[in-house]
């Protein structure tokens, strides 16, 4: 196994800029892979540019859409002049919106940009329709998200093959998770984005994904054979900081996964619902070895405390049910042997600032070195290809 390519090395020179501000131009190099492997980025994101959620609503309901304008640099969501979004992600935003390819309304210069960076396809989440996962009114969010669902699923069709969207679903209540997981099916989309944070009940409770009121969902998802996305995004700072804070806040958002990992493990999740994949997203994955090392050390030290046995060793979960997804990890791909080749996705992260877009050739090349050309094939195309199933 190679270590020729330093960690220093992947990363852009010094004064390369904002991603407004850069090109790809990875088309045509040889990076070592294999002939004939199609380079498909496992999670890229899309601006909603258009105002589909007022343009959609019945006309009853079109006073309690949420609006989508561009303002300052950035698409914003929320009602008009009032952004649901925090002020740092909106900073953030402003540093890619421009990019043509960035917005939803233009696909074919998003296909466009990516070949010319070496991608050829691509899985999409969403950016900042995050902030509708808490809508209050439980009833309007599900038909956001069925509008969000029905839109996407025409940008992948218009793509013909080189985008696909993850969807949305309800998963608050087990008859509108059965629901609009047969509509997501019928549009064609293979992956969908559920909360790290679930948010509260009708009652005002958490919403606990191990608790058996939730069980009747996990049953539901299941049922589906669709596989579960996880993202970093949703982990605010638990305090305010004066300086740099949009990076304080990101260095909390890669790692926001360990709660509803531990909750699939040893809140039975798993074992109550062997069917289920997950796919954990842009959180890298050196943190694997890490949480399973302490999950293994864990149920060593305190099985005796459990109230509901594991039905298997902590390392099951992960090699039947998981993988993850990385842009540039080097000690992740050091450590690969101890995650799994076939567990882990790469990853441009189009068109984000921590992205790959504009030197993707090294990242990807980075790959090569780490674990030879036939394993880097399935980690930067064959993984992705299986975990969504196109």
């Amino acid at each position: 196994m190679s270590t020729r390519t330093s960690a220093v090395s992947l990363y852009p020179p010094e004064g390369f800029g904002a991603p407004k501000d850069r090109r790809g131009h990875a088309a045509g190099s040889d990076v070592g892979l294999p002939d004939g492997t199609v380079v498909f980025s496992a999670d890229n994101h899309i601006s909603l540019a258009a105002d589909i959620f007022y343009e959609r609503f019945p006309d009853d309901l079109k006073d309690k859409a949420p609006r989508i304008w561009y303002e300052d640099g950035a698409y914003q969501v929320g009602r008009m002049g009032q952004s649901f979004l925090p002020g740092d992600f909106s900073a953030v935003l402003m540093q890619y919106d421009d990019l043509p390819g960035a917005a939803s309304t233009n696909i074919e210069a998003r296909i466009q940009e990516l070949r010319e960076d070496g991608v050829e396809k691509e899985l999409a989440f969403p950016n900042a329709i995050l902030a509708l996962f808490h809508y209050p009114d439980k009833k309007l969010r599900e038909l956001a998200f069925r509008i969000y669902n029905e839109y996407i699923a025409e940008l992948q069709e218009r793509s013909a093959g080189h985008f696909y969207g993850a969807g949305l679903i309800n998963w608050w209540d087990p008859r509108g998770t059965q629901r609009t997981l047969a509509e997501l099916k019928s549009l064609g989309l293979k992956t969908f984005l559920m909360p790290l944070n679930p948010g509260k009940d009708d009652d005002g409770n958490p919403i606990d994904y191990a608790s058996t009121t939730m069980s009747a969902v996990w049953d539901e998802i299941e049922a589906a054979g669709i596989p579960v996305a996880h993202h970093i995004g949703e982990t605010p700072p638990k305090s305010p900081c004066e300086f740099n804070s949009v990076v304080v806040g990101m260095m909390v958002n890669i790692d926001g996964f360990r709660e509803t990992f531990a909750k699939y493990i040893f809140g039975g999740i798993l074992d109550r619902h062997p069917g289920l994949r997950i796919g954990w997203f842009e959180g890298g994955i050196a943190w694997v070895p890490w949480a399973l090392q302490d999950a293994e050390h864990l149920v060593a030290s305190y099985r005796h405390m459990f109230n509901r046995p594991l039905e298997h060793e902590v390392r099951h979960y992960w090699d039947k049910h998981m993988s993850a997804s990385f842009m540039v990890d080097p000690l992740g791909l050091e450590l690969i042997d101890r995650i799994g080749v076939n567990k882990v996705m790469w990853s441009s992260d189009y068109p984000h600032n921590e992205s790959t877009y504009g030197y993707s050739e090294r990242s990807l090349a980075s790959v090569v070195d780490a674990v030879g050309p036939d394993d880097a094939a399935r980690i930067v195309s064959g993984n992705i290809t299986e975990f969504i199933g196109v």
